[in-house]
This record gives C-alpha cells, structure tokens and sequence, in this order.
C-alpha cells in the first residue's frame, strides 16, 4: 500500500504539476481539461491525488524550530520577534484552492455516484485544510469557492471575509466531507476519519483563539472539536499504540519505517527503494546543520516516573545531567539521549553529542539506523494526523468549557500516560494544586480548571513534541511572551570532565584558556566562553546574544501579507502592526 501510493503520488508530480504563482486566475491543472476527463472514479483520484502536495514534509518536524520546542544554532526570526514584510511569497499562495475550485465545479459530470460522493469529499477536505493553514498563517481572508472569472474584477479584487465566516465555511466543507466519505481506514489516503480529525484540531483551535481574545461564541468551535473527537473515540478503529513495552513503544511509533496504522490516522509516506526520503537522521546528528537541541525548561516540564513534579524539588535547574533524567516519565527518554541509549539496530551505548545540539539535549525522535544519516536519507513515514493528538484535543476542548470529567480524563490523557507506565491524572487533584512551574509559563490561564488545562499544556507539549503544534499553540493561547522566556540548555557546574552515560567513562570535558594537552579520541572538548556558554547557575546559555527578547502581542500573532499583494488587490488590508 505504502509502494503503490509513493508511485502514484510520484507520477502525478512529474504529470499534473501545477503553478505555484499566486494568481487566482490562471487555468488549474494545464495538462487536465474538462472535456473527457471527471467521468471515472479513476480520473477523480488521479486528479485529487495532486492536493496531497500541501502537506508538509520535513516540516513536520522542524517547523518547531521557530518556536521553544526546538533550539537551532541560530534562533528563529519568530523568537527573536524579527520578521518582515516580504515582496512577495510569504505563505501567500493560492494555487492548490484554484485547483480544489476547479474539480468541484467539474467533478459532477461524473456518473458514479459513489466516487462522486467520496472524492468530492476528499476535494472539501483539503479546501477546508487549505483555508485553515491560511487563516492560521494570516487571520482573515478572502473566501472563494469556485474557480475565479479573470475578467471579473470584483472576484480578483475582494475584500478579506470575517473570521468566523471562514471558520464556519471550513467546519462546513468537513461537515460535508464526513458524511459523504468512505468510512476506511488508510493510513496514506484522506477518509472520513482524516476528515473528523481535522475537524477535531479546527475545532479546538478556533474556541480557544477565541476563547483567549475574549470573543463570544468561542463555545460551538469547542463543541465542534469534542464532536469530532467524540465520534473519532466511540466509532473508529484507531487506539494508542501500545504492545506492553513501555520503555520502547512511544519511541517505535515514531522510528518505524511504515507508519503505525493502530494509531496513525494519515501519514506522510518515504521510501528507500524510490529515494524519497527525508533528512531528520541527519539534522539531529551532524553538526553542520541547524544543531537542534531541546530547551532546558522542556526537560523540567517531563514528570517523575512516580508522576510527582521534578520541578517541585529544591534546585531543580541544578542537577548533574545523569540524575536529571533517571526516573522520569518513559518518554524523555525516547525523545532525547539518555543514559543507555543506542541507535535502532545498534548495540552502542553513546552519549549525547554537544556538537550537534546546541542545548545539549539531543533529540531521537524519528531517528533510525546510521545507514540513514546522509542528508536526504530518512525514510519514516511521518505522521499528519494520529489518534494522540484526538485525544488531547478532547481534553482540552471540554477542560476549557469546563466541563470534563475523570471519566473523560481516563479516556483521553490517561491512555497517553498508560502507554509510557505513568500514573493517570486525578482531575480534583491538579486543579487544587496547579503546577506553578507550568503556571509561570502560561499566566494567562485561571479559574477554577486551571490545573487541569496546565497539565494538558504540559501533556501536549511532551506527547506532540515535533509534530509541528507548537507555533500554533501558542497563536491560539495567546501566550507570545512564552516565547521570551530564557533558553537554557544542560547543566555544568563549571570546567572539568564529565560522565553523560553513567558508565564512569568521560565523554565531556570543558575548559578554560588552552585546550587539554592529553586530548583522548572520543572525548568531546569545549572551552568556556568560545565553544559553549554558562550562566550563573552553571547552565548552558545557547544564545548569548538573545538573551533579552520581545513578542510584539499587536503584530507578531499573524504572519504580514506581501507587499505585491496589496497593490494587485487595493481592498486587502495588512495585517495589524504590520502596516
């Protein structure tokens, strides 16, 4: 099935390839015409199968760069509050919505009425998921749904439609497409069940972008996303992925090779044989690109394996990197090399490489054999949706109506817990004693449910991490000035050598003034003040220079229209603070 789908997607890139200008008035798909085409359930998947291209590929995991999630030797202009506003480009693409536009004007001269219903589903769903990534990246803007007349000024020269609007219009497509889709599970094409969790993320998006700008009517969005997620968990076939290893399985979701159809609603499909591949092997263990490293306030977001608060104790931000991550819940140590790791296939213990992670928290996450690490190489599959992120959105959404329940708590966060051998969250427990660690990373969350909505933030974060959330998230929480917060990376109490495996063997020495005359192979060796940097307290500062940092909340939500843009369409506003 993976094969047959690489195959097929590969031969309509090289067939149907589309423009990537932003015109909204150029012909769709050159190569299809109407005429002799849109009569067979094979001309309506060939056709579709174009939309696939939207989907992101190593962004999926690296998109969380931009935020805190990951850390690069070069911080994002998003955290560094340094964008601007481009010529052209800038995410500002219509092209794929012109295409979309054009098969749902032409698809009903079909005469199977069975294709029709799917396929024009399978068109609605990637309109909707279109119009959201937009709205996402840009907030209001002008809604088409049909192919527009280039000689009709009045479509070319629109004005943005309101947000709720276009929300309304999105949840109405998907509305369309799940009653009308195939009830099937594949984990490589659209379905009913792809279309319901889209539902679920718009859903909880929206009611809490809302909820947070103290907008009314932000409930129906929530309703909308526990709807979906309710139908997803009563009547699909999708679970947690679990074989009772706790120690591994969190980990093999992410590194197998095919996806994991258990719990992965749609991925994104690589292969060795066709060379498509990815390059996360590569990005996570060479020192030449990026150096990603997750953030020291991460690591202190993980609990204890006994679900006790590692952050509760005294000098938290101080503990040798060895007794740091002993004891933790399961997965820190399948996202991050600790003590004991080896890569998939290999028997070597080894330590985290400081070269190649600018934190010293190396990520695994994805990460397979070392037949893999060339750059391009990777050929996991990577998820799109899965049924992890279901649940979480149904927690959230009724945790921020303030109506949930233990019971809905047993089955949504605690089956997350339950994979990995954590103890389950006790709603009355969290919310009569909320995390002030978490707290002081979200201050705008209050209330009576409080604990419960920080624990879920702090669930999300750990069980979503680089599955590309994390921006989003914090759009929809209005939580900007998290992203202000310090950057910290490893502790070091100061210059000497150190043991990161736990075998009593050196791995790290740090110095100061001249290098060590008695270098030994294999030993990592940084010096103070050049190669690495600590802070008072002996932790790694990863950017010295940005240590003081800012989050314009009037612009820096939404992402500034292009300048080009504005001039083709003089009844486009830019977005606030951008003008």
């Amino acid at each position: 099935m993976k094969f047959k789908n690489i195959v097929f997607i590969m031969i309509l890139a090289l067939g149907l390839n589309s423009c990537s200008d932003n015109y909204l008035d150029k012909e769709p798909l050159s190569e299809i015409t109407a005429d002799g085409f849109f009569n067979t359930e094979a001309d309506l998947k060939l056709y579709t199968n174009g939309f696939y291209r939207m989907f992101p590929g190593i962004s999926i995991y690296d998109g969380e760069s931009i935020t805190d999630n990951i850390i690069q030797n070069q911080l994002s202009e998003e955290m560094r509050s340094a964008r601007f506003v481009p010529t052209s480009g800038g995410g500002w693409d219509w092209a794929y919505l012109r295409d979309i536009n054009f098969f749902l004007q032409e698809y009903e001269k079909s005469e199977d009425d069975n294709a029709k219903s799917h396929y024009g589903g399978v068109a609605r769903f990637f309109r909707a998921y279109f119009y959201f990534q937009k709205l996402q990246r840009f907030g209001e803007i002008p809604w088409y749904n049909k192919p527009v007349d280039p000689t009709n000024n009045d479509e070319l020269t629109k004005p943005r439609d309101s947000r709720q609007f276009i929300v309304d219009k999105i949840l109405e497509d998907l509305d369309w497409a799940i009653a009308n889709m195939r009830e099937e599970q594949n984990v490589y094409e659209i379905t009913k069940f792809t279309a319901l969790a889209l539902k679920s993320r718009v859903g909880l998006y929206e009611g809490t972008f809302q909820k947070y700008r103290g907008i009314d009517g932000y409930e129906k969005y929530l309703n909308a996303s526990i709807e979906a997620s309710q139908e997803l968990i009563d009547n699909s076939p999708y679970k947690i992925y679990s074989t009772g290893n706790p120690n591994d399985d969190y980990r093999n979701l992410f590194n197998s090779h095919d996806a994991i159809a258990d719990e992965i609603i749609l991925a994104r499909a690589y292969s060795e044989t066709l060379n498509i591949g990815h390059n996360v092997n590569y990005y996570t263990t060479t020192s030449s690109y990026g150096r990603p490293g997750m953030p020291k306030d991460l690591v202190n977001s993980y609990l204890n394996k006994d679900g006790s608060r590692f952050t509760d104790q005294v000098n938290f931000d101080q503990i040798s990197f060895i007794d740091e991550v002993a004891d933790r819940d399961l997965r820190l140590s399948q996202t991050i090399r600790t003590p004991g790791y080896t890569r998939k296939g290999e028997v070597k213990q080894l330590a985290p490489n400081l070269g190649a992670t600018v934190t010293g928290y190396q990520i695994t996450k994805y990460v397979t054999e070392p037949v893999y690490d060339t750059n391009g190489q990777s050929i996991t599959d990577l998820p799109l949706f899965r049924f992890g992120e279901v649940l979480l959105n149904y927690a959230e959404s009724k945790a921020e109506l303030g109506n949930l329940t233990q019971e809905d708590v047993e089955k949504s966060i605690n089956l997350l817990r339950a994979r990995v051998d954590m103890p389950g969250v006790i709603l009355n427990d969290v919310n009569s004693n909320p995390d002030n660690y978490i707290a002081n990373q979200y201050p705008s969350v209050d209330g009576s449910n409080k604990g419960i909505i920080l624990e879920i933030r702090r669930e999300r974060r750990i069980e979503l991490y680089m599955e590309n959330f994390r921006w989003n998230d914090i759009v929809r929480w209005k939580s900007g000035e998290t992203l202000t917060q310090p950057i910290r990376g490893l502790y070091f109490p100061g210059p000497g050598e150190y043991d990161l495996t736990g075998d009593n063997e050196v791995n790290v020495v740090l110095y100061e003034g001249q290098r060590p005359d008695n270098v030994v192979t294999g030993i990592q060796y940084y010096k103070l003040g050049s190669d690495t940097y600590l802070d008072n307290q002996g932790r790694i500062i990863p950017h010295p220079d940005y240590e003081t940092r800012s989050f314009d909340e009037n612009k820096d939500y939404l992402y500034p229209i292009p300048r080009v843009e504005l001039q083709l369409n003089p009844n486009l506003t830019q977005n606030p603070g951008w003008e």
